[in-house]
């Protein structure tokens, strides 16, 4: 019998504090609701669980990008209902022009009537925004594909001119009359008007900057083709009136996760119903032609949005779906079993107690050496 140490007491002392530790991680995992607290319970379930995690917010993310997408169809769609009603009421009034009985004071007042209807046209198609974006004069959705140059917003452009001087900043800014572009060189004080006539082409030469600019003669509704060169690589600005918004539906960088929205102007003009002419049958019989063939195309463009807007509504599904399973396998590696743990936590409780009551006894057990002394 040995007093100078107490294995007895050495051993109920370490399995207490082994079941010390696993009370204490329990009672964690219990208030936590969570099965894994660090890394250390489960490195490789960790690992698993902070990718999906991952995953899942990427995906409601991209709901809500596709709700907002719909949200913005809905607000175009909308507008060209609209639009769509006063072309019904543009085409009626035209087939009452057409008729011979008219007298000319009665045709001034269509005509009153068919220019306030243009007028209300163009005020839809300007004021009709989303989140700050006009979606329906023709501007909404305007990108730059640009290769060997740095661009800035779409309508300013700027463009550093590899080999030009590094002080020279060369802008081109999108004027307020169709074709009309100028070109700035910071620091030369030379400021020159550019006019792109429509099948134009021409080479325009700055002396101060140093540079050549080639602009290949295009329609200006089509885009604008520049090639600019400064002593160095060329470049190429190409510049499309209406390219498509992108809208991120997936939760990965990739082609297929992005779709793209464009929305036509569908102002008088776009429409070809801003000078219609009712002052005689026959030109009323042309300015119903006119309004059928606008009518045909906002119908045109309202299938489209609703094709569009039908696409994001399943998207909007699919993710959804997609998120709810990938939270329910994340929460299966995450997430702790409550009935177990709790059958887990009386265990380790039982256990701890047990260990302090075999603690005590081996502590008293050296003392019995005393009743050999007597």
């Amino acid at each position: 019998m040995r007093i100078n140490n107490n294995i007895m007491a050495l051993n109920a002392n370490r399995q207490l504090g082994v079941n010390n530790d696993k009370s204490a991680k329990s009672i964690e995992k219990l208030s936590s609701g969570l099965r894994i607290n660090r890394a250390g319970d489960d490195a490789a379930g960790l690992s698993i669980s902070e990718k999906m995690r991952g995953q899942i917010r990427g995906l409601n993310q991209a709901s809500r990008n596709a709700q907002d997408g719909i949200s913005m169809i809905q607000t175009a769609e909308g507008a060209l209902n609209e639009t769509q009603s006063i072309l019904q009421r543009m085409n009626e009034l035209a087939t009452q022009a057409s008729n011979g009985t008219l007298a000319a004071n009665d045709r001034t007042a269509i005509t009153s009537e068919i220019t306030a209807l243009t007028t209300e046209i163009d005020r839809i198609a300007l004021s009709t925004k989303f989140n700050g974006q006009t979606l329906l004069n023709g501007t909404f959705g305007v990108q730059l594909d640009v290769s060997g140059l740095e661009v800035g917003s779409a309508g300013i452009t700027a463009i550093d001119i590899s080999g030009a001087d590094a002080s020279e900043t060369y802008t081109i800014t999108e004027g307020a009359a169709a074709g009309d572009y100028i070109m700035t060189a910071t620091g030369s004080g030379d400021t020159q008007n550019i006019t792109l006539a429509d099948g134009s082409a021409g080479v325009l030469d700055f002396d101060k900057m140093g540079i050549k600019i080639t602009v290949n003669g295009s329609q200006t509704s089509a885009g604008i083709e520049a090639s600019v060169a400064g002593g160095g690589a060329a470049g190429t600005v190409i510049t499309t009136a209406a390219a498509a918004v992108s809208l991120q539906i997936g939760s990965e960088n990739d082609p297929s996760q992005k779709l793209g929205v464009t929305i036509a102007a569908t102002g008088a003009t776009a429409l070809a119903v801003n000078a219609l002419d009712v002052s005689s049958t026959t030109n009323a019989a042309n300015a119903m032609t006119s309004v059928q063939a606008a009518i045909d195309t906002v119908s045109s463009r309202r299938s489209d949005l609703g094709a569009i807007q039908n696409r994001l509504e399943y998207t909007v599904k699919n993710l959804d779906t997609s998120s709810e399973n990938l939270t329910a396998a994340e929460s299966r590696i995450r997430d702790v079993d409550m009935a177990k743990e709790i059958m887990e936590s009386t265990k380790n409780n039982i256990l701890q107690q047990a260990a302090q009551a075999m603690l005590a006894q081996a502590n008293n057990a050296p003392s019995g050496v005393l009743q050999l002394l007597k």
